[in-house]
Order: structure tokens, then C-alpha cells, then sequence
């Protein structure tokens, strides 16, 4: 008896086959898809169905089916108002001229807005900076980097607060539109090898590096004297005017000779040597033929931000 009950419960718990079989002892298992699975998929065809009623779906010649979505309707750039059938592209033009109109509404409040205005409203400030991280990606990073961290050598760094043109709105709003010629002569001609390590040795020692004594004090006769005449631009005590764009040397910022890089007081020497012996040329270009006032008043709200303020 108990073994015509096991034989019975092996029977009902066996797997069911097609009846198909290969090679003697190979079979095909009849295994039926989840009731869940099937409903999933019926239910998929009837999604189908539906969409292809309401939404732009199957070809027709040079056409298509429009389906039965309320049309689109929007007033593009030049004023005119349009009506189109319901699609993807028509909703996305209808998006974007919306995004447009909104987006012109904030400019004309920047346009009329001084930009120490928009630096005391949140609000205004906010899109402000928002659209002008934009412009200054597009426009300035390439040359000031990303961050406006700037390029030793060659781009000053706008995020450090040291401004060698100045750091006001106004000053900083000058600098984008007009721009700016960074021009300082080469001395290789008017002093000789020993006199320009001097005056290195001067420099140096404004930004409280520790130098030798007598090369600084004959560096600073140079300096601060007509043989070098250093000072006309830099002042008397090194600290730059913003006038000429003259860097202001008694900071520890450096802007050309790349003296934070250097190991050894030497090194530093020679930094701050080379750019004595060879001068410098640098332009920025004027961007009011490229850029609306407005866009250049934004910049130079977010370059200020940058820079910490000032």
C-alpha cells in the first residue's frame, strides 16, 4: 500500500512534458508562463492600443496619425500665435518659448536694476548668477578656467580677491567691456645680469621672503630710482596701482612669475627674473560687441562673487 502511494504522489508532483522528446531521453518540459506575467503582457497590447488613439503614432504615406490630444497652442519669437496638433516636438518649442518669456521677464528687471541692486536682492541676484555662470562658462572659462582660478603666467586669477584693475562693480564691469592691456616693459636691455638679480632679489623681499641684504638694498636703489623706475608703476612701496593694472607686490599673490611653484629662494628669483628681464604683453578683449549691457553687467556681478567681493 505504501508504495502504491508514493508512486501516486511522484506522479502528481512530476512535470508535465510537451511529448516531444530527442535523442531517446530528452524531453520538452511544458512549463506555462505566470498568470502575472500573461496579464502583464495583455495588459501592454491594451496600453498600446490606447496610446495609438491619443498620441502621433503609425505612418501613413508622406503623414502620420495624429491622434486625438488637444492641439498646442503658443506665440513664438516674432509674435505670431500658433496652433499644432499635439507631438513631442511641438510641446517641447511651446516649453522653450515659455521658458523664454520667463526668462525675459527677469532680464528686463536686471536691465533696469543698477548692480548693486541685484547684489541686495535675492531674487534678482540669484538669476543673475545663475545666467551669468552660463556666460562666463561660454566666454571667459577658456582663458580663466572654470572656476576663474585663472593660469599663472598668462590669465589672472579672479577668484582671490586681488584685483589688479580693481575689484568694484564698476571697475570690474570696465575690465569686460573695454578690456584691458597688461603691458609691462622688458628690462633685458636697460639692466644688466647682475642689476635685474638684484631687483628680483628686491621684489622678493617685499613679500617677506628672506633675502640677501645688500642685493635687496641694491635692488630697491634700482627700483625706486630712475634707472629702473619701477616705482612709477608699482609705487614706491610695491603696492601696485590699479590704475595701470599694476600688481600689487607686497601680497604674496603672483599673477606672472610663478614663485608658489618654486622650491628654493633661487628658483623663486628666477621667477620673478624672468618676467623683469622679458616684460609683459597681455590683452584681454572688449566683449561690448559680442555681449548686451546687460549680460556684461551680470558678469561682472558673478566675477565679483568670485573674488569674495571687495
Amino acid at each position: 500500500m505504501a508504495t502504491d502511494s508514493n508512486k501516486s504522489q511522484s506522479k502528481k508532483s512530476a512535470v508535465q512534458t510537451t511529448g516531444h522528446a530527442w535523442d531517446g531521453d530528452i524531453q520538452e518540459f511544458n512549463n506555462p508562463l505566470p498568470n502575472w506575467w500573461v496579464w502583464a503582457f495583455y495588459a501592454t497590447i491594451v496600453f498600446a492600443l490606447i496610446y495609438w488613439v491619443f498620441y502621433p503614432a503609425w505612418p501613413i504615406g508622406r503623414d502620420y496619425t495624429k491622434g486625438v490630444m488637444n492641439d498646442i497652442e503658443y506665440t513664438t519669437a516674432d509674435g505670431k500665435q500658433v496652433k499644432r496638433h499635439w507631438n513631442t516636438r511641438s510641446l517641447f518649442e511651446k516649453n522653450m518659448r515659455e521658458a523664454t518669456l520667463a526668462q525675459q521677464k527677469y532680464l528686463d528687471q536686471l536691465a533696469s536694476s543698477s548692480i548693486e541692486e541685484i547684489a541686495k536682492d535675492e531674487e534678482k541676484s540669484n538669476f543673475a548668477y545663475s545666467m551669468a555662470k552660463v556666460l562666463f562658462a561660454d566666454n571667459c572659462a577658456a582663458c580663466h578656467q572654470a572656476g576663474g582660478a585663472g593660469v599663472i603666467g598668462s590669465y589672472p586669477n579672479l577668484a582671490d580677491d586681488d584685483w589688479l584693475w580693481g575689484g568694484k562693480f564698476e571697475q570690474i564691469k570696465t575690465s569686460i567691456t573695454g578690456g584691458r592691456n597688461g603691458i609691462m616693459p622688458s628690462f633685458q636691455a636697460k639692466l644688466t645680469a647682475a642689476q635685474l638679480d638684484d631687483v628680483a632679489e628686491f621684489v622678493l623681499s617685499l613679500s617677506k621672503h628672506e633675502t640677501d641684504a645688500a642685493k635687496t638694498a641694491r635692488g630697491k636703489e634700482i627700483f625706486t630710482g630712475q634707472k629702473g623706475g619701477c616705482f612709477y608703476c608699482h609705487t614706491k612701496a610695491g603696492t601696485g596701482s590699479t590704475t595701470s593694472g599694476a600688481a600689487n607686490l607686497t601680497d604674496s599673490v603672483w599673477t606672472l612669475a610663478n614663485v608658489p611653484a618654486a622650491d628654493t629662494l633661487e628658483a623663486k628669483k628666477a621667477a620673478v627674473k624672468a618676467v623683469i628681464k622679458h616684460g609683459v604683453n597681455r590683452k584681454m578683449p572688449a566683449w561690448d560687441k559680442r555681449l548686451t549691457e546687460t549680460q556684461i553687467k551680470i558678469l561682472a556681478f558673478y566675477v565679483h562673487q568670485l573674488g569674495g567681493g571687495k
